[in-house]
This record gives structure tokens, C-alpha cells and sequence, in this order.
């Protein structure tokens, strides 16, 4: 039962080193959740330092604890703080461990990373346990190659945490294009707590509507997301524009916070020689942009699959290879089933393969005629699940567990 009368809250943990994937998505959970449910507050915990960039629903609040990010070598460091990295957990550790004792949510949900970075999600998962909170890891629909994911889980521990401090695992996505936990030997006990989902669809914010569009008439949206692994990409498209014998359509492209300040310069000269190509650096509305463009060319990260399917678009996709496989097993999964096409940058980029493709996109095959059924329920699927949880004996549709 709802520790407040009718009034319940829900803790989201996000640790959000790097990019805008861990919050978009804990932003989508909590949106859905408080726009079906009056009664109902979600507070969300983000290392995010753009997590201030983006609006938020009533009812949906953030803390944001102290930045850290990740270096080539594995290592992580402060952000922004000129203070040794274990003071920085440590803060982290303390911020979160005491919101969760004095917010006292209903439900507790992890993002990703079971026992978050570091392991400083670890106390308050005990806390939560210790107080009878029911607690939940969701996990993306691809994690990364199992040859990589299983050594990184027994390195941090995380199938004992698995069996002793969750109650329930859902995976954001379908078992039909991927299980995240091929490949590691899972408990019995953990499979039965886990949870195919669906993936997470996703609307159009009510006040993108009023802004101004950055180009008129039909457009490619370009994006690579956060944008700090993105620079191939935009060169390759870029090069295409500046061909002799460029795409027919207009070009919007949206940099990301992330890219760093020399590529973002670099390429914004460039495009400034382009009559077709209009380069933003951030659109914290990104949802409409999607929605009104022709096609999409994307990374293949969570977010932009979800809106890619959510709005229906034609989409080429390009992963990238390292340092995780995620995308590329996402791309290669969702083009087998008719979803998306790819391409690889990994041998080359030939501008006449990107000025191809894109010429082609508004063309090809929309998702919607290869959907599986099913597939964008998501958000439905975790109302229900939290329901049942936070109001035991509610009843709850059939849906996908897994097996081993």
C-alpha cells in the first residue's frame, strides 16, 4: 500500500556519466507515470550536467548529484570539481543515500546499472530493502556483447545483487530483437523476476509545437544523440552536401551537447557554405524534429530507436563499434526485421555511399510495416507493473517474462 493515503512517490537513480541516454529515458518513465496518475510524484537522481536543459512535467522533480565522467583508460574523474574522484562518490554516495532515506518513495528504479557507478547505489538498495520498498533495475534492450557484459557483471558483482536486492528486472524492450542477458548465466530466481516491457514510445511535447522550425518544407534530421561519438557521422553527411551532386532534400542537423567545442565549430563552418544543411548544437524538444522530418539518420542509441519507431520514420543508422556493441547489435537486429537500414563506418566512409542512401530514404520502407505487435508498449506495460507493485491485487495484462 501507498505509504501517503492516495498519494505515492517514486525514486528514479540515473548515473549518467556520459550522454543523454540514461536520462531521456528515467524523463520518459517518469513523465508517463505522472500524467496517468494525479496522485503520484516522481523525483529522478541524474549525474546529468545538461539534466537542467530540459523541462519537466508537474509532479516530476530532479536532484543532481555532483558530475563525473569516464576517461579512455576506464578511469572516471570529477566533472567539474577540482576534488579527488573518491570524494566525488563519496558525495555522490551520501546524496542519494539520504534523498532515498527522507523521500521515502513507494518504488525504487535503477537505470542500467545495478549497483550504479561504483557501486554507490549499493547502501541504498540495503535501505530500501530494510524498510520493505520494493526496488527495480531496468535495463535497455541491449546491453552489450555477452563475451564483454558477463566478465564487466562478475568484475562488479551483479548477479548476487540480482538475487538479494531487486525485486524485479524489466527490460525495456522485446526478446524477439534482443535479450541483454544472452550470454550470462542467470539464475533461475532472477529470470523469474524479470520483464520484457516493450520499448518506450514517445510524443511530441505540447510546447515544441509554438517554436519556430529550423527549415521550411521537408527535411533529413540528422543526430547523433549526446554527439560525443558522433563526429564521423556528421563529416559523412556533410560530405555528401558538398559533393558536385548532393541529395535532393534539405538537411537539419543537431550536433549534441556532448561534441566537443572544436568539432562543433568545424562543422558549423562548414554547413555555413550549404544552402540545404541547417546545424543546431542542442534541441532539448528533439521529439519534434523527428516527427515533422521526412527520414532520420542516427547512431542507433535507445532514445532515438524509440522516437524512430514512435513517430514512424524511415531511418538509416550508422552504430558505432566501441567502446560497447550496443548499437550495432540494435541496428543489426532492427534492419534483419525491416525496421531501419544501416550502414558501417567501420571499413571507410565513400561520400557516394552516404549521398546513395540518403537520396533513397524517403523511399524506403516505413516501420510501421515490419512492427511486431506489441512493441511500443512500454510505457503502458511499466504503468501497469508499477500499479501492481505500489497497489498489490491491482490486475496487470499478460505479459512477456523471461526464460532462461
Amino acid at each position: 500500500m501507498a505509504k501517503r493515503g492516495n498519494h505515492s512517490r517514486v525514486l528514479i537513480y540515473s548515473h549518467d556519466t556520459f550522454g543523454l541516454g540514461h536520462l531521456r529515458r528515467c524523463r520518459a518513465i517518469g513523465h508517463a507515470l505522472v500524467a496517468r496518475h494525479s496522485e503520484m510524484s516522481v523525483l529522478i537522481l541524474s549525474g546529468s550536467p545538461i539534466i537542467g536543459s530540459f523541462d519537466f512535467r508537474s509532479r516530476v522533480d530532479f536532484i543532481r548529484v555532483p558530475g563525473v565522467i569516464k576517461l579512455r583508460n576506464g578511469e572516471y574523474t570529477s566533472l567539474n570539481l577540482h576534488i579527488d574522484t573518491e570524494e566525488t562518490l563519496a558525495m555522490r554516495t551520501s546524496i542519494i543515500e539520504h534523498t532515498a532515506e527522507i523521500f521515502d518513495p513507494d518504488l525504487f528504479i535503477v537505470d542500467k546499472e545495478p549497483l550504479g557507478l561504483r557501486g554507490e547505489v549499493k547502501g541504498t538498495l540495503q535501505l530500501m530493502r530494510d524498510r520493505g520498498t520494493p526496488t527495480v533495475l531496468g535495463l535497455r534492450d541491449v546491453m552489450d556483447e555477452p563475451a564483454l557484459l558477463a566478465p564487466e557483471w562478475e568484475r562488479k558483482k551483479v548477479l548476487p545483487a540480482l538475487e538479494g536486492l531487486y525485486d524485479h528486472i524489466w527490460i525495456y524492450g522485446l526478446r524477439q530483437i534482443c535479450d541483454p542477458l544472452e550470454g550470462i548465466d542467470v539464475p533461475v530466481s532472477v529470470g523469474e523476476k524479470t520483464t520484457y516491457t516493450g520499448y518506450l514510445r514517445r510524443t511530441v511535447p505540447q510546447a515544441a509545437w509554438a517554436t519556430v522550425p529550423p527549415i521550411d518544407g521537408q527535411y533529413i534530421l540528422v543526430t547523433p544523440g549526446g554527439g560525443g561519438d558522433g563526429e564521423v557521422m556528421v563529416d559523412w553527411v556533410l560530405r555528401a552536401y558538398e559533393a558536385d551532386n548532393p541529395p535532393d532534400l534539405p538537411a537539419v542537423i543537431v550536433l549534441g551537447p556532448f561534441m566537443s567545442a572544436e568539432a562543433q565549430a568545424g562543422f558549423v563552418e562548414r554547413a555555413a557554405q550549404l544552402a540545404s544543411i541547417e546545424i543546431l548544437t542542442f534541441d532539448n524538444k528533439i521529439e519534434r524534429l523527428i516527427h515533422d522530418a521526412v527520414g532520420v539518420v542516427a547512431m542507433g542509441g535507445y532514445n532515438t530507436f524509440c522516437e524512430i519507431l514512435s513517430f514512424d520514420k524511415r531511418a538509416v543508422l550508422i552504430p558505432r563499434t566501441k567502446p560497447r556493441l550496443e548499437q550495432h547489435i540494435r541496428a543489426t537486429r532492427a534492419a534483419a526485421l525491416g525496421l531501419v537500414t544501416t550502414l558501417s563506418a567501420d571499413n571507410g566512409t565513400p561520400t557516394d555511399v552516404m549521398t546513395e542512401a540518403l537520396r533513397k530514404l524517403p523511399t524506403q520502407q516505413k516501420p510501421s510495416e515490419a512492427m511486431i505487435p506489441g512493441m511500443m508498449g512500454g510505457l503502458d506495460v511499466v504503468d501497469r507493473l508499477v500499479q501492481q507493485i505500489i497497489h498489490p491485487g491491482a490486475p496487470i495484462a499478460d505479459q512477456v517474462r523471461y526464460t532462461a
